[in-house]
């Protein structure tokens, strides 16, 4: 379980993943992610989590699991992971070993927690809840 300020993250028994937005801009959070998702099921990327279930009254949604957190791994490694969403019009903004995963079933590193994600596909004007170093 995770609980922050921004997320109360836990794993069900059957394996899935309950996310419950809150604080600061939670519901623009909870539809940029929701967003950003659907985009990546779309483009066919297998490595990330796959909505289940979308609850906007309570801004939670429910995902499939992508496997247990990363203890170590190299900044060369981290960087050829999150590079590799590119090419699926995504670019994740929060590129922190606590957001790769590992997936045992098939020895793929996943990646999750797209709430600051950046939609390239938008052309000109790409869509992304980034903070700025202002915020």
């Amino acid at each position: 379980m995770k609980d922050t300020a921004r997320a109360l993250v836990r794993i069900s028994y059957d394996g899935r993943v309950h996310k419950t937005f809150r604080g600061h801009l939670a519901k623009e959070r909870f539809e940029h992610e929701v967003r950003v998702l659907r985009h990546l099921e779309q483009k066919g990327c297998t490595f990330v989590p796959r909505l289940l279930e979308v609850e906007p009254e309570h801004l939670k949604i429910v995902t499939t699991n992508c496997g247990t957190r990363v203890d170590q791994l190299s900044p060369e490694r981290q960087k050829e992971v999150f590079a590799e969403l590119e090419p699926y019009g995504v670019r994740h903004e929060d590129r922190e070993l606590r957001n790769i995963t590992y997936r045992v079933s098939d020895g793929r590193f996943c990646i999750i927690d797209f709430e600051f994600a950046t939609l390239l596909d938008g052309g000109a004007n790409p869509v992304s809840l980034k903070p700025s170093v202002a915020q």
